[in-house]
């Protein structure tokens, strides 16, 4: 429980929201073309990648615990900001959303919606380029594509250090299914119902930025029993422990 709560719950929700959370917000409520959205995060994933490396290996000199919690305070303070930020950069002026259920499916289908004169209308797309060489060229572009590879810097933080640390933190005789139910209840559970909550909390309120709140109340919960009950493990030498076996 103490692993599920303060380590796995929130890298969950902080890897679901930089990536996927992301592209749902540029796709659905900012209506940036879905081909310049998947370019962008695409971008900024590619950039983010060796800081996976960087902070895997930051913490066997500092300590996992410690990036991790950084990484999910981090998220937490951070994410309003930086999706006002993407609102403003996209230039889509979307302020609200409106919801309808699909009589027959039951889904939900958002429709940003954009002030002008006072009055409400569908937001108009954004990005329109059949070419990444087009999109390339877009100071915009350019813009929401580095406010997507802050989100992955957070997401390096909390992902680089955790298996190092799972696997520190367990004993041999039970360390794979102690290591399997919270990495995957984390992500399965915690991260995996962020878009659906997400998408949920929008329609039902209009506000393009209450979809945040869950992630932001997840990864504060796990920073606050992370800080207080998780061990330092980046110590912890795994074979010593099977010498001491075969010593008996």
């Amino acid at each position: 429980m103490i692993t599920l709560f303060g380590a796995t719950a929130g890298q969950g929700v902080v890897w679901y929201t930089g990536q996927f959370y992301a592209l749902f917000y540029l796709q659905t409520i900012l209506k940036v073309n879905p081909t310049s959205a998947n370019y962008i995060v695409a971008a900024a994933l590619l950039m983010g990648m060796p800081f996976f490396v960087v902070c895997g290996a930051l913490s066997d000199r500092i300590g996992r615990k410690r990036i991790m919690m950084l990484g999910c305070i981090l998220a937490a303070v951070s994410y309003v900001p930086i999706y006002r930020a993407l609102q403003s950069a996209a230039g889509s002026n979307v302020v609200t959303a409106v919801s309808a259920v699909n009589p027959i499916t039951g889904a939900i289908a958002l429709t940003p919606m954009t002030a002008e004169n006072g009055v409400l209308q569908p937001a108009k797309e954004v990005l329109p380029y059949s070419s990444l060489r087009q999109l390339s060229t877009d100071v915009t572009a350019w813009k929401l594509t580095f406010l997507i590879f802050v989100q992955v810097i957070f997401v390096t933080m909390v992902y680089g250090p955790i298996a190092a640390f799972l696997v520190e933190a367990l004993p041999a005789k039970i360390r794979y299914t102690a290591l399997s139910l919270p990495y995957h209840i984390g992500n399965g559970v915690f991260g995996g119902l962020l878009p659906l909550i997400g998408l949920s909390v929008v329609a039902q309120t209009g506000n393009i930025y209450a979809g945040l709140y869950y992630p932001i109340a997840v990864a504060s919960l796990t920073f606050i029993v992370g800080s207080l009950l998780l061990r330092e493990t980046s110590h912890v030498m795994i074979w010593k422990e099977v010498a001491e076996e075969r010593t008996q």
